[in-house]
């Protein structure tokens, strides 16, 4: 499913928003006796763990980058102290 077929409000959501957003949902379904009327609130659940996903990876990859930068920094500060 693609981000553009989600609605602005949630597509802009924290990570934490979207988490708890699906919660939410789920508290719902396992409210609902009658599955058909749940056809709609399954599919908003998938494209927003499908959008949680992506958000995470890319904060993961961030972190990562992050992670590797000052290790790099820290590498070169004491290559300088030994010299």
């Amino acid at each position: 499913m693609k981000d553009k077929n989600l609605p602005d409000d949630i597509r802009n959501k924290s990570l934490n928003e979207l988490t708890e957003l699906a919660s939410n949902i789920i508290k719902s379904l396992e409210n609902k006796k009658n599955l058909e009327e749940s056809i709609e609130d399954y599919q908003k659940l998938i494209k927003l763990n499908i959008l949680i996903e992506k958000q995470f990876q890319k904060a993961s990859k961030e972190l990562s980058n992050s992670t590797r930068d000052k290790i790099q920094d820290i590498l070169k500060k004491n290559e300088k102290k030994t010299k």
